[in-house]
């Protein structure tokens, strides 16, 4: 619903705080899990609501429907805890179709009643009964909703959304092509780097409205962050591999001229088709290195 980790950390404790006030009204009609995603889901349309008026008074209505305002990360690691049993329903919720970062970034363009209504139909496999008797609307409305939510779904996932595979752990093929990517950054090497993109790959860098198009702009942003000569030289990098969100991901860690560390920088997030990079997602901060157990240094 937030597409931000540390968004969805708060209302996980907001979720028990208002299920533990309300607890006298539980009347045992319907499941505890039921109830629990009940209030879970006012709670992100409360929050929703808040953060879109809080954005549209500091910025613009524009920044408020930006789905970069706080796309974050999600290590794998937890949601390994989370898919401990394919028996659980919860595993469907981060099959990799609706885990990913495309997802999350698309989803967040829809409305937040609509964004509900396609998680608890499509995600949870909620009936259309169940999931207007949880918002409190008519099966129509709810199907109404459902029906404009895929169709702008449609125009905003990648085309090769039919394709993925449904397993979680890294084919051969790709944990191969991670080991390049970190090996051409630690390397410094930007054209083993470019050889690694397809010519129309995609960098963009959440939350910041900045990304590069195609595979020579990329190149170019590599090349004069690793290039001692250039103004915009960072330092010596060293890479981790680790996973966010079921896909392939690399920590990246910077020296800088002078300093005798390698301090943690940010995680690239890749999607891959084949044995190609078509997608880097780049977040620029540190703050959630220890969600993915990483170190602050090397």
């Amino acid at each position: 619903m937030l597409g931000s980790f540390d968004d969805a950390e708060d209302l996980v404790q907001e979720t028990l705080l208002r299920a533990w006030r309300g607890r006298a009204g539980f009347e045992g009609r319907s499941m505890i899990r039921t109830w629990l995603y009940r209030i879970a889901t006012n709670a992100c349309l409360d929050f929703l609501e808040s953060r879109s008026r809080r954005l549209q008074e500091i910025e613009s209505p524009q920044a408020a429907e930006s789905p970069y305002a706080a796309l974050q990360p999600y290590p794998d690691r937890l949601l390994d805890q989370v898919a401990s049993s394919d028996a659980e329903p919860d595993t469907l919720v981060i099959a990799r179709e609706t885990i990913e970062l495309a997802y999350l970034a698309a989803i967040q363009h829809l409305p937040p009643r609509q964004r509900a209504i396609l998680i608890l139909r499509d995600a949870l496999g909620w009936s259309a009964k169940e999931t207007a008797h949880l918002l409190d609307d008519s099966v129509a409305a709810v199907n109404s909703s459902l029906h404009r939510a895929r169709s702008l779904m449609r125009t905003r996932l990648p085309r090769q959304r039919l394709e993925w595979s449904a397993t979680v752990k890294p084919t051969t093929a790709e944990t191969r092509l991670l080991e390049r990517y970190m090996d051409a950054t630690d390397r410094a090497d930007v054209a083993a780097l470019t050889a690694l993109l397809r010519e129309e790959a995609r960098l963009t860098m959440p939350p910041y409205p900045t990304w590069f198009q195609g595979r020579d702009q990329i190149a170019t942003a590599f090349e004069l962050s690793t290039n001692p000569g250039s103004p915009a030289y960072l330092g010596q990098f060293r890479t981790l591999a680790t996973a966010a969100n079921r896909q392939p991901a690399v920590a990246g860690y910077v020296r800088r001229p002078g300093d005798t560390e390698f301090r943690a920088l940010g995680l690239d997030v890749l999607r891959l088709d084949g044995d190609l990079v078509i997608e880097i997602t780049r977040f620029v901060r540190t703050d959630f290195f220890s969600a993915f157990a990483l170190p602050p240094t090397l």
